[in-house]
């Protein structure tokens, strides 16, 4: 995308992405959908409610193991399977 030094920036890199833009918003006008809604299927939307509930889990057992003073090892296993939960838990397609 080349900018020219006069005039305002480009809100758009390219044709297609302004057309992409219009689409959604024309998509969406006379819904009671805001603008900015994330929308989601009922299984991606179950499929987040498992790996919110797995993290919860694993959260817990991790304070379980703290409060029961495991061992360091035992501890670091927990953490790590907690990241990694969480990293999961983060994508939401």
């Amino acid at each position: 995308m080349v900018d020219s030094e006069l005039g305002r920036r480009r809100k758009y890199c390219k044709r297609s992405c302004r057309q992409r833009a219009y689409e959604q918003r024309t998509l969406l006008e006379g819904t009671s959908i805001p603008a900015d809604a994330v929308i989601l299927s009922a299984a991606e939307a179950a499929d987040f409610g498992d790996r919110m509930f797995a993290l919860r889990c694993a959260a817990e057992d991790l304070g379980t193991a703290v409060a029961e003073r495991a061992d360091h090892d035992v501890l670091a296993e927990l953490t790590d399977t907690l990241l990694e939960l969480a990293k999961e838990a983060e994508k939401l397609r």
